[in-house]
């Protein structure tokens, strides 16, 4: 099932780009970083392939992939700055996160906001969903639009040539990165389980 998805999703990208060339890397960049699930792991390596054949010029590619990027981390960045603080103030509760906690995000964006954006463009997973938070914690939204812009460039970049450089085989690609999707996912799941597991065994202390 899920293997029948993404090859219906791989499809859908290729047809997109091949019918609406740079501007098809661009709105599909902006979708995934909109944390809609539509993976730069395969928009930007059949992109490099397009620059094998002559059809794409690298150095476009890579700027349309980061304009792209852009556009839709500042959707989901405003997503959050407006809606995202009433909804755990009100429901965080039921999530294991309290405005306390809140706060502490807050806090931490303040400090290490710049880092946490720049260097979470460049991994698989997380950077489809940091926006969010950033948004929440109302990160200063020039400084997040950079750091966004500089971690999304090498990310386009290196994905993008990969892509050139294999050429028609550059489908083959899509297994091993969904392997590195694959473990990501693990460890973000691991640390769920850890925060609830932590929130819980606090209360279960207080009550004692």
């Amino acid at each position: 099932m899920i293997d029948a998805i993404l090859s219906w999703i791989g499809v859908f990208i290729i047809n997109a780009i091949s019918a609406w060339g740079y501007a098809g890397i661009a709105v599909l960049m902006a979708l995934e970083s909109a944390c809609i699930p539509i993976p730069s792991e395969v928009i930007m390596p059949f992109s490099g392939y397009l620059v094998a054949t002559g059809r794409f010029v690298i150095w476009q590619v890579v700027l349309w992939g980061a304009v792209g990027n852009l556009i839709g981390s500042a959707v989901a960045y405003w997503v959050g700055f407006y809606g995202g603080r009433r909804l755990i103030v009100r429901y965080g509760k039921y999530i294991l996160i309290s405005e306390a906690e809140l706060e502490l995000a807050d806090r931490w964006f303040k400090k290490y906001g710049q880092s946490a954006v720049f260097f979470s463009r460049l991994m698989p997973v997380i950077r489809t969903f940091i926006s969010f938070p950033a948004g929440i914690s109302r990160m200063d939204f020039r400084k997040f639009c950079l750091y966004t812009l500089l971690g999304s460039l090498p990310w386009s970049f290196a994905l993008a040539f990969i892509g050139f450089k294999a050429g028609e085989n550059w489908d083959y690609l899509k297994t091993y990165f969904h392997r590195f999707d694959i473990v990501f996912v693990i460890l973000v799941i691991a640390g769920i389980v850890w925060w609830a597991w932590r929130h819980v065994h606090k209360k279960t202390i207080k009550k004692v």
